[in-house]
Formats: structure tokens, C-alpha cells, sequence
């Protein structure tokens, strides 16, 4: 598609893949989220739903298509951060977990507009 020949050339793709992997690792290691399946499970799909997104959006081949799943994956993202303060809150995450999940949510998110921005100028009016 253009710029890049196959999803997992993305950068948004490739740190959404990363923030899956820490995310399960810190909500495997918490007692809290042991307990609470349910906030756990559902970070856990809507973290999976941003990369995946990318990746069917990609795949269907075309760029309206394409951008309509990064607009998808981008609210994945904000529906993620929203669930993430949630688990803060409920002391559910240290400081330090807080901080880097939400550094690297916040980054996914901006790649993933700026990605839509650029996407969108090539199309022609």
C-alpha cells in the first residue's frame, strides 16, 4: 500500500505489538487484576484491538478502507487510556507502571493520527 509493503512495517503497529506484551505482563503479575477479570479482560482486548486494527486495515487494500480502521484503532487507544486511568485509580498499577503504559498509549495514539493525516492528503478530492 504505497508507503509501506506490509503491516509490520508500521511504527504504530510495531509499539502497539510492545504495549500488548507489557501490558499482560503487568496485569499477570498484579494480585489486583488477578481479582478483577473483568477490567483486566478488557484492557487486554481493546490493547489487542489497536494493533489489530492496523493490521486488517491495512490488509483490505485500500486506503479509504485502510484509514477507516485506524480511526477504529485510534479509539481502541482512547477506550485503552480511559480503562488505564480506571486502573489507576483503583490502585491497581504503580506510579512507574502508570507512567510508562500511559507514555507509550499517548504515543501510539499520535502515530496513528498522524498516519490518518497523511493518509488522507494522498487521497485525491
Amino acid at each position: 500500500m504505497g508507503t509501506f509493503s506490509s503491516f509490520e512495517e508500521i511504527i504504530a503497529w510495531q509499539k502497539a505489538r510492545m504495549l500488548n506484551v507489557d501490558f499482560y505482563e503487568v496485569s499477570s503479575q498484579n494480585f489486583h487484576f488477578a481479582k478483577d477479570f473483568s477490567l483486566r479482560d478488557q484492557m487486554r482486548r481493546s490493547s489487542i484491538s489497536i494493533s489489530s486494527n492496523i493490521a486488517e486495515g491495512f490488509e483490505r487494500e485500500t486506503v479509504k478502507e485502510f484509514i477507516r480502521f485506524l480511526y477504529i484503532a485510534k479509539a481502541s487507544a482512547g477506550e485503552f487510556r480511559s480503562q488505564l486511568y480506571l486502573a489507576y485509580d483503583l490502585k491497581y498499577l504503580t506510579d512507574a507502571d502508570f507512567t510508562s503504559i500511559n507514555l507509550k498509549i499517548n504515543e501510539i495514539s499520535k502515530l496513528i493520527s498522524g498516519l490518518i493525516k497523511y493518509l488522507v492528503s494522498t487521497l485525491k478530492p
